[in-house]
């Protein structure tokens, strides 16, 4: 059993798709961001791909795009897990993400070698979906954002960031970049929910998978919530990204990602299709 440390994101996917696809809805947030980085060289300039191999078979895989986690996929054996965890020895972590149990496994290796205590800061729920049910319409309409709404997106896309993350959210720098790519790339957007000509939600889409695509973040600023924006722009989006109109081909998957802490928007995620499929979490060192 071999690790080896790579920069190109071709050359990773192309050795970690068996791995990563044998379950594409845990692994969608690895796959999209391998997959963003591979289409769009200078969205992530600083990243890292770790592999580790069993006779020439992919066995566990991660990556990193500082300042962020480390994200983690399912290991084929512990072993793998550990051989994993040596070679990213010396690096410093902030945290990792991933799928429980592998993430809450790496977390224990890693605080054994470091003598780093460890936290979970967010449990989350990773929903796919194949097929939407559609919710009673709210009054308004959906349309995609274009650079016009930088500056409303912006700061939504922000304060989604301090109030969900936690701990605060990446940046201004970070989410500068991140929606700047989303106004202006082929493979990833924004959408907005207009009611009496002005706009009361977001949600955004990219990170595509071989067959899927993930939603997020999706923002309602307070004084709008429980109006039903939210989730008939999730259900919209959802939809055309099914049908192709949104990214070039259709999608089989949609996925999201949800604060397992928030009853409320686990509930209206199911009620338009999606279903979890495993329980992910966000485990912090320090």
């Amino acid at each position: 059993m071999d690790a080896a440390r790579l920069e190109d994101a071709a050359e990773f996917l192309a050795a970690a798709e068996p791995l990563l696809l044998a379950d594409e809805a845990r692994h969608n947030l690895i796959l999209g961001i391998a997959g963003t980085i591979r289409d769009t060289v200078d969205l992530y300039p600083v990243r890292s791909f770790w592999l580790v191999r069993d006779g020439g078979e992919a066995v566990a895989a991660a990556l990193r795009t500082p300042p962020y986690n480390l994200i983690l996929a399912r290991p084929r054996s512990p072993e793998a897990l550990a051989t994993l965890a040596d070679a990213v020895a010396g690096e410093e972590l902030p945290g990792v993400v991933g799928a429980v149990p592998e993430v809450e496994e790496f977390a224990e290796l890693w605080s054994r070698r470091t003598g780093i205590a460890t936290h979970a800061n967010m449990r989350q729920g990773i929903y796919a979906l194949e097929q939407v049910e559609p919710p009673p319409a709210p009054s308004g309409l959906a349309r995609v954002a274009d650079p016009e709404d930088r500056e409303l997106a912006l700061r939504w896309w922000i304060a989604f960031g301090d109030e969900v993350l936690h701990e605060g959210g990446p940046g201004r720098e970070q989410a500068e970049a991140t929606l700047d790519h989303r106004l202006s790339s082929a493979t990833a957007g924004l959408v907005l929910w207009e009611d009496g000509g002005e706009a009361v939600s977001l949600a955004g889409w990219g990170g595509a998978t071989p067959h899927g695509i993930r939603i997020g973040a999706v923002y309602t600023p307070p004084e709008l919530r429980g109006r039903g924006y939210a989730t008939a722009l999730t259900a919209e989006v959802s939809q055309r990204l099914l049908d192709g109109r949104l990214f070039d081909g259709n999608r089989r998957f949609c996925f999201l990602y949800t604060d397992l802490a928030n009853p409320t928007s686990n509930a209206i995620y199911e009620r338009i299709g999606y279903r979890r499929i495993a329980e992910a979490a966000e485990i912090v060192f320090g």
